[in-house]
Order: structure tokens, then C-alpha cells, then sequence
């Protein structure tokens, strides 16, 4: 069975960030992700993950501005030199919460240029970080209309292309069900060159219950494809968070 992490910028957010990783542990989860953690002390985000013994799983970067930024720009022309100003910002962060994976977001942009500047930014970075995991990841175009990386072929291209150790595929089943139709059948395709997995529920990006994607039936793939990385739960929930965990395996829901 694979380990569990709890997305702390969606889960028990009827609490205060630094007080949801104890939840989150008390819940049965073993690791967390925060999408953009910047705007709290890298210390104090430490202590808590420490104190509740949880490993920091995934953060996002670029950018720092959550609230109303955009979701990144890696692959956007003439912002290569911000790219690098928040990619550095995000290795203190990462190294200081000794998170095991950054994501790199591609932001909004399409055609040559955008997959050019995409490349050359992911190449600088994992040269510039080749001690840390790199993972990218393809968004719906429903729900993201206009990213860039909207196609689960594309980012592995993209991954072979570039050819380093430290690029990853992070495969969201929720965006994979909506982009392909079948998460399972991308699982299988892509399971490879996966470093990070993310979960939802279809439709409504709701607890990873009943739906369109049976989830029991991909915890068990995932343990017959040999993956061994961290599954976080990324999902809105319905109601109190502790509430909807009973898809939660061994957790306290």
C-alpha cells in the first residue's frame, strides 16, 4: 500500500496551516505537500512537520504569490529571469523543509516558443539543483484553460528530451482522468517516469471515493507497477476533513 501525504493548502483548512500537521498525522497521513508555503517562516513550517512526524513531501514553485498569481510561468517567453529569482527562492525554501520533490509550473503560454522556453528553463534548473527532484505536471484544460503542459505524452517528451536524472512526471488522477478518460490507463503508461502521485475524486476534485476512478482498484496498480513514491491526497473537501477520510487506508476516518 502506498504512503500517504495530505495537501495542508487544501485539508483542515477550518484550522490554521502550522496547526493541520498535527491533523494530518493524528488522521493516519504520513507525509504533507503544501502547494506555495512561502508565506510562512521555513523554520516554523519545519517544527511543525517535525513535531508531528511527517516528512515534507512537494511544494510548488514558481511562483511565491499564491493568492491571485498566476500558476507559474517556466514556460513563458521573457520571464526567464524571474524564473530563475523564484527558483532560487524556492531551493532555501525546499532545503531548509528538506522536501523531497519541487514542482515546476509551466504557467499559461502555447506553441514552439513556450515548449523552447520550457526546456531551457527546466534544463537550467535541474542543473542548477541536481540533487533535487524535479517533477512537472500536466493540468487539465477544462479547469486550466491555456496551460501549457495540458497532455500527459507531452510532459514525457518533454522528460526524455531534457534526458536528466532529477526531471520527474508528477501524475495527478484527477487530471488524468479528465485529460485522457481513463487515469488507469495513463497509469500504465506513464507509471515509468512518475516520481509523485496526487488524488482526487471525478467529477468535483472531492474525497477519492466512488466517482469516476475506483481507487482501491489504483492503490493496487500502483503497488503492482513497483511504484515506492508518496501518494498525496489533494482534493477539496465536502465537509471537515477528518470527516471524509474514510477512503483513507489504515487512517482514522
Amino acid at each position: 500500500m502506498p504512503r500517504f501525504a495530505a495537501n495542508l493548502t487544501m485539508l483542515f483548512t477550518e484550522m490554521p496551516m502550522l496547526d493541520r500537521f498535527a491533523a494530518a498525522a493524528d488522521a493516519g497521513f504520513q507525509g504533507v505537500e503544501i502547494l506555495f508555503p512561502y508565506d510562512i517562516p521555513a523554520r516554523d513550517l519545519s517544527r511543525a512537520a517535525v513535531a508531528a512526524g511527517l516528512d515534507f513531501v512537494l511544494m510548488n514553485t514558481p511562483p511565491p504569490n499564491w493568492a491571485g498569481g498566476p500558476r507559474g510561468f517556466a514556460a513563458e517567453p521573457g520571464l526567464e529571469e524571474r524564473f530563475r529569482s523564484d527558483f532560487d527562492r524556492a531551493l532555501r525554501f525546499a532545503g531548509a523543509l528538506r522536501t523531497r520533490h519541487i514542482h515546476v509550473m509551466a504557467g499559461y503560454a502555447q506553441g514552439s516558443e513556450a515548449r523552447a522556453t520550457f526546456v531551457a528553463n527546466l534544463s537550467w534548473a535541474a542543473a542548477r539543483a541536481p540533487h533535487v527532484s524535479l517533477t512537472i505536471e500536466p493540468l487539465n484544460p477544462a479547469d486550466q484553460p491555456g496551460y501549457f503542459l495540458d497532455d500527459f505524452d507531452l510532459a514525457a517528451d518533454l522528460i526524455a528530451q531534457i534526458g536528466v536524472p532529477n526531471i520527474g512526471l508528477q501524475f495527478d488522477a484527477y487530471h488524468a482522468h479528465l485529460i485522457t478518460g481513463d487515469a488507469m490507463a495513463a497509469w500504465r503508461r506513464h507509471a515509468g517516469i512518475t516520481r509523485h502521485v496526487q488524488i482526487a475524486g471525478v467529477p468535483g476534485r472531492h474525497e477519492p471515493a466512488g466517482g469516476m476512478i475506483d481507487y482501491p482498484a489504483f492503490f493496487a496498480a500502483l503497488d503492482q507497477s513497483g511504484y515506492r513514491g508518496w501518494v498525496s491526497a489533494e482534493y477539496n473537501p465536502l465537509g471537515l476533513t477528518a470527516q471524509g477520510l474514510g477512503w483513507l487506508p489504515g487512517g482514522s476516518g
